[in-house]
């Protein structure tokens, strides 16, 4: 027995994620599927399948074999993907099988040296705060007794290899008329930015009058020309290119896991992720005419308060994160979850984030309208008026964490950019209110990171809103 030490396994907002060869270690892989074996033997026993999947990053599909390996060996029957997917592609799995959960190796959008573990309960939602709390708790007493994490052979009869694509898009084209998209005539520009999305907008809509051009669709774990996979402009100079350049009617880009949603207009300009959020509730609640809650979280549009307003539904406010939308979601029967990251959730599909059928969504609402996404985001802005977002993302050196934390815990301020503030709450974060918007500063769960977040609706008081954020954390540009 190996004496306890630190434990290496944190799940941050959603999963576990670190640097390869750092903590992201096949010792730390396996101890770390074996407290999800033990959790789930626990909560449901062994008599139900466990969904085992992967990302296209790095050395993901040994990672997930040794974690099928470890679950077969605990006892389980495994069914363990035979190529890269989306993660919604591999939740829906759990949902077809009747698993008693899954385990996505995927580090989502992080830069390329990072590699992770996304668990899913049951309902194939993100696992609760005290699911991921029961996980961690179980792992330095694994790891202190490392022999005693069984392998099962790669060859065992108890894990067997399913393709997660096909059952999947089958369940995409019952949220979504997909032969309208196929029909319309649209050019559709799609970067999966090397991710598990690639290919798989052109295989729904190929065959028709539509066309699909896709970049960046090979599997690449460094990442190329970006910083890390995530569908923010910053990250989409060469898509944004195309699309400008190109007469294309719409751009949809995915994150690494295709969990999350990039719109890029027919005229080649980013539209950021709040607005992508207010205009797919307004496609739902005014195009198709639904009704239920909308769900968004902290980070997300005030805009998504005044449709539910004009439509006479509720609006319900949670932390940043899927493991509380989903939950909330779930409860309230809601139409539609969404959180600034770019990831929205969809009632009769998954309590989870997708960004493959959040693009459909997107296609749908251009196919069924014949109008451009800049238009449909002017019909947005005669309900709510216009309203303008940014974030600013602060690397911070080791051990900083505190001393911003320290800093924040202190702040006061009686006003912000020269406006009063009319409120403050730490519901996830620092927020703090003004009639004209708000300001957010969050420590990231899964990065050295602090985030800077502002929506005002006067594009002119952006950059202050941002500064005063900046001066109250002590960081600099």
């Amino acid at each position: 027995m190996r004496e306890m030490a630190a434990n290496p396994v944190r799940f941050g907002t959603d999963g576990w994620r670190a640097i390869i060869a750092e903590e992201f270690t096949f010792e730390n892989v396996r101890a770390c599927a074996r407290a999800v074996a033990d959790h789930f033997s626990h909560t449901y026993g062994k008599g139900r399948p466990v969904v085992v999947g992967y990302d296209t990053r790095f050395l993901s599909d040994e990672f997930a074999l040794v974690v099928a390996r470890v679950l077969a060996g605990a006892g389980f029957t495994v069914q363990l993907a035979s190529r890269p997917a989306p993660t919604p592609a591999l939740s829906y799995r759990i949902i077809e099988t009747g698993a008693c959960g899954g385990v996505v190796v995927t580090s989502s959008h992080n830069p390329y040296q990072w590699n992770g573990i996304k668990v899913k309960p049951h309902y194939g939602g993100s696992a609760s705060p005290e699911i991921v709390a029961d996980i961690e708790s179980r792992v330095p007493a694994i790891l202190a007794a490392h022999a005693h994490v069984r392998l099962a052979p790669a060859s065992s009869d108890s894990i067997a290899r399913f393709d997660p694509i096909p059952g999947y898009l089958t369940a995409l084209g019952r949220q979504v008329d997909v032969p309208r998209i196929r029909s319309a005539g649209l050019r559709v520009a799609t970067d999966p930015m090397f991710g598990a999305g690639a290919g798989l907008f052109a295989e729904l809509l190929g065959g028709g009058a539509t066309s699909v051009t896709e970049i960046h669709n090979e599997r690449n774990p460094l990442f190329p020309g970006i910083r890390a996979p995530e569908p923010i402009e910053s990250n989409l100079g060469e898509f944004l290119t195309l699309v400008a350049a190109g007469s294309y009617s719409i751009g949809i880009a995915n994150d690494g896991d295709a969990d999350r949603t990039g719109l890029v207009d027919e005229k080649g300009v980013y539209v950021d992720q709040l607005r992508t959020f207010a205009l797919l509730v307004n496609y739902l609640l005014g195009e198709r005419q639904l009704r239920g809650a909308i769900v968004r979280s902290i980070t997300t549009t005030r805009m998504a308060n005044l449709l539910a307003r004009h439509y006479g539904v509720e609006c319900l406010e949670t932390p940043v994160g899927f493991k509380h939308i989903g939950p909330l979601m779930m409860d309230k029967d809601a139409l539609i979850g969404g959180e600034e990251s770019g990831g929205y959730g969809f009632r009769g599909h998954l309590p989870e984030r997708d960004g493959i059928l959040a693009g459909l969504y997107l296609l749908d609402y251009v196919a069924a309208t014949g109008r451009p996404p800049s238009e449909l985001l002017r019909d947005v802005f005669a309900i709510t008026g216009p309203h303008f977002y940014r974030r600013l993302d602060f690397e911070l050196q080791p051990g900083a964490n505190d001393a911003v934390r320290a800093r924040l815990n202190a702040a006061s301020p009686a006003e912000i950019a020269g406006r009063p503030v009319t409120a403050s709450d730490r519901l996830d974060g620092w927020r703090f209110l003004i009639d004209e918007g708000w300001l957010l500063l969050r420590l990231s769960g899964t990065e050295p990171l602090l985030r800077i977040y502002t929506e005002v609706r006067s594009e002119e008081l952006v950059e202050p809103m941002l500064e005063a954020g900046k001066a109250l954390a002590g960081v600099a540009s």
